[in-house]
């Protein structure tokens, strides 16, 4: 072999170990690996509450945060920046046939979407978000195969807003692996940057008082595939509760899983896998859950209501270490104010 076609090979050979592929990982269904019961909720407190912060956030509109932001009084849930949280978040009895031993769920609906202030008579959304990166105290690689899931209450379609079109989201807060061919989707300069993006999974309803729609219907749609287009996965044959989830993978993948009732999801219940807008995804921060409605002021989203918001991860060894270590450092708070508080007593 002669010194030149030694060198060619020699090259070829190390630009293909250095070219970024992404790497086979198996299907993780939504629910394996670890609980992370720091992060979720299961809505039994009784003294459950939502503190709000009026007025709410609309980042993502009009550039304004309004600092501070509402939250959970058990600092699990926030509200977003980009959008203000829904109106109403009651603590309520579980509906009918929901997760065994369940006797408490939260009722989510939202009015004043947009703009405080502003009607835009057009489709608005507000979020809730769950405190995932806030209480772990980082995000989680998509190595360590986090996933997460949730069951959610349809009511009857004479309970939905008189309105075809988007009704809820259930999301998830991801960073890419970075993007290196120019300007991204959310408009990142060209070079190795990690871009934002928020993948999940919509509700779609279509009211039969719309053109061309004989009777009230829903189904699932994802967001997304890889130009970042919504896309229908699956009609929604019956009413009541469902669970959904969403797992991510050692290659950026996105897993979306869905399934009529609370029984735990499977692999049948596997509907898609993306690189949703063409991103490799690199880490997790958080999901999320959006309510939308006519910003009109007056009209009420459909009444939704979620149940046992899970987060488990399947190579949890960092982020179980993670959370001891929040836990050891609250407990330690903890006695150290209630000492100071039996001193002062004396």
């Amino acid at each position: 072999m002669s010194r030149r076609y030694l060198g060619v090979v020699i090259i070829v050979f190390v630009a293909a170990c250095f070219q970024q592929r992404p790497v086979t990982a198996q299907l993780v269904v939504p629910g394996m690996g670890t609980q992370i019961h720091y992060v979720g909720d299961d809505f039994e407190d009784p003294d459950w509450r939502f503190i709000d912060r009026l007025p709410k956030s609309s980042r993502e509109n009009d550039g304004y945060a309004r600092s501070p932001l509402g939250y959970a009084a058990n600092r699990r849930w926030s509200e977003g920046p980009e959008r203000g949280h829904p109106d109403r978040l009651e603590i309520i009895p579980t509906p009918a046939d929901g997760l065994p031993g369940s006797e408490h769920s939260l009722l989510m609906q939202t009015r004043n979407s947009g703009v405080p202030g502003r009607n835009s008579f057009d489709v608005q959304q507000d979020d809730l978000i769950v405190n995932c990166q806030g209480r772990i105290g980082s995000s989680i690689r998509v190595s360590e195969m986090p996933n997460c899931l949730v069951r959610v209450f349809l009511p009857p379609p004479e309970q939905w807003e008189d309105r075809s079109g988007p009704h809820f989201g259930f999301r998830s807060g991801l960073s890419s692996a970075g993007n290196t061919t120019g300007r991204g989707f959310f408009g990142s300069l060209a070079g190795n940057v990690a871009e934002p993006y928020w993948p999940g999974i919509w509700i779609h309803f279509r009211s039969e008082t719309s053109r061309r729609v004989e009777q009230d219907s829903a189904f699932l749609k994802v967001r997304g595939d890889r130009s970042g287009r919504d896309f229908r996965v699956l009609e929604i044959e019956e009413f009541g509760w469902w669970t959904l989830g969403m797992s991510f993978t050692g290659d950026g993948k996105v897993h979306f899983f869905a399934s009529p009732g609370v029984d735990p999801l499977t692999e049948a219940d596997h509907l898609t896998s993306q690189y949703p807008y063409s991103f490799q995804a690199a880490r997790f921060r958080t999901f999320f859950f959006n309510a939308c409605n006519r910003n009109d002021g007056k009209t009420w989203s459909t009444p939704f209501v979620l149940d046992d918001p899970q987060l488990f991860v399947v190579n949890a060894e960092r982020v179980a270490a993670l959370v001891e270590r929040k836990e050891r450092s609250r407990e330690r708070a903890a006695a150290a104010k209630a000492k100071t508080g039996t001193t002062k007593t004396r």
